[in-house]
């Protein structure tokens, strides 16, 4: 598959999702897609939102994230774990076959940081080096080819990586030295090397600055925090999502603004949500379903979502976001097409609604089209779309409220 089918993929997708809320708003209010849907009542292995799933002797996880399609997640005992759709190998497991309930990545029990993207998925060992797996059409795995692979294959021989983001057709890490590197696409100069190479292959250094802290990966753009609390993004910005005022393309980092107070950034598909120290939540790019939290319409800037400067955590994903405040409350906003805002609905909120009302969400969160998340006792909790098995219960019933996903102990 090219990058054009890609794309197309992505706009029959976004379509698809569409319609499917329409239909379900005309006939029910609330959605009940062809393949079901649940509010999140109790199936196998799955707990509801109320329930402790104390009695079910889960194995705690340590961290979690979420594809388009597909889910991973590390268990505290360093062990692996994939679902969901497997095109292209990106579960690990040696197949194409996709899984409705979590299957191991091997055997290693060495793993760290886990990031899922569109069509591969990127982990991190304890000993710092970085494997990818799944979809290789334009490089994202950055082993030197384009060829797919089904289980984990190393990049390079660097020991030094500290953290990846998988992004729909490229990649970006940054190493323990502070370097930024990408790989993958670059028609859209989503790489931040310039317009050339169209594409890479194996990992091409971003500049020459040692201050980044930190990388994450849109459909066409990236964004990262250097260590004085910079924010810089580049490539693609025609939904203004680089947050840099323009409607257009940079082909290397852009500051944006001039605050030197961002923690954290986070990209979806075209919009980017950031956080800064002193509590606040800021958004930008395209907002059609009230992704941004604030204003309405393309924003080409930060927006503060709010007046609260509680916000610890964003995370963003296709038209969605979800944060979290210093109570471990969280928080959703955006599509809810296959209810992954997480509120028992399928209505799109154009600011942050509170999910359920429990305290005890942790850092550990992602959203896609289903979004999961782990609380402070290690569990696991997911809902959204299930069309694939991504929320992991043996089911592709879809699910508008967190129901615990118990992995294999």
């Amino acid at each position: 598959m090219n990058e054009r089918q890609n794309s197309r993929l992505w706009a029959r997708w976004r379509r698809a999702a569409r319609t499917a809320v329409t239909a379900a708003a005309v006939s029910l209010g609330v959605a009940t897609l062809a393949v079901g849907f649940s509010a999140g009542a109790a199936v196998a292995g799955v707990t509801g939102q109320g329930a402790s799933g104390a009695a079910l002797a889960a194995a705690t996880v340590s961290q979690v994230t979420t594809g388009d399609l597909h889910t991973c997640a590390i268990r505290t005992d360093g062990a692996l774990w994939c679902w969901g759709d497997n095109y292209g190998g990106k579960l690990g497991d040696g197949t194409t076959t996709n899984r409705t309930t979590p299957v191991q990545v091997g055997t290693a029990t060495t793993w760290s940081k886990v990031d899922a993207g569109t069509s591969n998925t990127c982990g991190i060992r304890t000993d710092g080096t970085l494997w990818c797996w799944g979809g290789n059409y334009n490089g994202q795995l950055g082993d030197g080819t384009t060829t797919s692979r089904s289980t984990p294959v190393q990049v390079g021989t660097a020991t030094t990586w500290a953290s990846v983001s998988a992004g729909a057709n490229h990649t970006c890490g940054v190493q323990t030295t502070g370097t930024l590197w990408c790989w993958g696409l670059n028609r859209n100069a989503q790489l931040g090397v310039g317009t050339s190479p169209s594409r890479a292959t194996s990992p091409v250094q971003v500049g020459t600055e040692t201050t980044w802290t930190s990388v994450t990966t849109g459909y066409a753009h990236s964004c990262g925090v250097r260590s004085g609390g910079t924010l810089w993004c580049w490539g693609d910005s025609t939904d203004g999502q680089l947050g840099v005022g323009i409607l257009g393309y940079r082909a290397t980092p852009a500051q944006v603004g001039t605050a030197t107070s961002w923690a954290g950034v986070t990209a979806g598909h075209a919009h980017t949500c950031a956080n800064r120290t002193d509590g606040t939540l800021w958004c930008w790019g395209e907002n059609g379903y009230g992704q941004v939290g604030a204003g309405t319409g393309v924003q080409t800037s930060p927006v503060q979502v709010g007046t609260a400067t509680t916000w610890t955590k964003v995370d963003a994903s296709v038209d969605s976001s979800c944060a979290l405040r210093t109570d471990g409350s969280l928080w959703c906003w955006g599509n809810n097409g296959f209810g992954q805002l997480g509120d028992g609905t399928t209505t799109h909120r154009s600011a942050p609604l509170r999910v359920g009302t429990l305290t005890t969400w942790t850092q550990n969160l992602a959203v896609s089209y289903h979004s999961c998340g782990v609380r402070t006792d290690g569990s696991l909790w997911c809902w959204g779309n299930n069309m694939s098995g991504q929320l992991g219960d043996g089911t592709t019933t879809h699910r508008s409220t967190p129901a615990q996903l118990v992995l294999p102990g």
